[in-house]
């Protein structure tokens, strides 16, 4: 089996396509469907076919001839009927016909035992599942620990020069807490060289020695010349997160919440929009007003009201050119023209619209659609003797 777009024909067939012998074979073609065909021929001829591609079947409660996808259908998984299970916390996805245990991802979870009655029992972080079901730390000085918190990464032991102390991974040239080594804090009024603080400065943890001279968050020292400490703040157009990093004409440096630093903002294409204040100093984000569904249009326009509209109507709420509006998802079209009912349309299985409004199989033939497109076969051919084959 095969499918097309549906073609009409002049012959008394209704051939809807033909290929090359040469070319691989069209998609739900299969060895059940091959056709023999003379060298000389060259084309094989395919027909509308009423027959449901291989994993494709009609149930009982189908609405449109071989619309249900037995291999990934939650709902009839492998049979129809067969539904995978949702038990508590555990959830199950039809993968290849089979209901198939699936972890949360948010926050991570694994299922190390191979036993489902218990479901996803297992967090990374520890010795033996550090990252990994069976990824085991031995090491007792390179223990499983985090290395990216956001994503929930872990590894065995730290990485760089970076050493573990009291369950994190710290640089001990630098951490004022853990300076040379875990547990050694330094105290920020013992002056190393004894003389006073820098200006916008502490004493603390330099080349994993204490008592030396440093800046406050926020303050570098970059004119090299100590008389003056720490005198360049770093959320400045000239020196924007760094010495010496100026922002471009038309930009300002801000602090970025999705990058978690200061920035200079905005690129080409894009504008700011503060998301938190403090005073006058505001936090942000660049965005994209154009498509940004939080700020779409102008900052703090949200698409929520249009989401929420849309979740139970075969819609996406989108922003486009700057405008909350509707999309239809995947496989659904709006062919009546009225969002009162949605996308009402099945573009994936409905033979009168398969693929897009209007797009009709032959019905007579009963040719089903399949993944919004017309199912074909090989249709009958002479054989070099005279008779019939397919």
């Amino acid at each position: 089996m095969a499918w097309a777009a549906a073609a009409g024909c002049t012959s008394t067939r209704d051939v809807v396509g033909r290929v090359d012998v040469n070319d691989p074979p069209p998609s739900f073609t299969n060895e059940d469907a091959a056709v023999v065909v003379p060298e000389e021929a060259g084309l094989i001829e395919y027909c509308p076919s009423n027959k449901c591609p291989k994993g494709f079947t009609t149930c009982e409660n189908s609405r449109f001839p071989c619309d249900v996808d037995l291999l990934r259908d939650r709902k009839n998984c492998g049979e129809c009927g067969h539904a995978c299970p949702t038990i508590r916390a555990r959830t199950y996805e039809c993968i290849e016909g089979r209901c198939v245990l699936q972890c949360s991802s948010k926050p991570r979870l694994f299922d190390c035992d191979g036993f489902d009655e218990n479901g996803c029992e297992t967090a990374p972080g520890s010795n033996d599942n550090c990252n990994a079901c069976g990824d085991k730390c031995p090491d007792p000085a390179k223990p499983c620990v985090p290395r990216n918190v956001q994503t929930q990464e872990f590894g065995c032991g730290c990485v760089g020069d970076t050493i573990y102390c009291s369950g994190e991974c710290v640089d001990p040239k630098k951490n004022d807490q853990n300076c040379g080594t875990c547990g050694n804090v330094c105290n920020s009024d013992d002056a190393g060289d004894g003389g006073p603080p820098p200006a916008n400065g502490y004493f603390g943890c330099v080349d994993a020695q204490c008592g030396r001279a440093k800046c406050n968050h926020g303050y570098a020292d970059c004119d090299g010349d100590p008389s003056n400490g720490c005198e360049a703040a770093l959320d400045t157009k000239d020196n924007c997160a760094a010495c010496g990093n100026k922002c471009g004409a038309g930009q300002e440096c801000k602090f970025d919440i999705v990058k978690d630093r200061y920035a200079c903002a905005c690129p080409e294409g894009q504008t700011w929009c503060d998301t938190l204040c403090f005073g006058e100093s505001c936090q942000g984000q660049c965005v994209d007003l154009s498509s940004n569904m939080g700020s779409c249009g102008v900052c703090g326009v949200s698409c929520a009201i249009e989401r929420e509209f849309a979740n139970s109507k075969n819609i996406d709420a989108v922003c486009s050119s700057g405008v909350c509006t509707h999309a239809c998802r995947q496989g659904a079209a709006d062919c009546n023209g009225n969002l009162a009912d949605g996308c009402e349309v099945n573009t994936d299985s409905d033979p009168r619209n398969c693929g897009a409004c209007g797009r009709a199989c032959d019905a007579v033939a009963g040719q089903a659609c399949v993944g919004g497109r017309c199912v074909v076969e090989p249709c009958e051919q002479t054989a070099p003797d005279g008779g019939e084959t397919r």
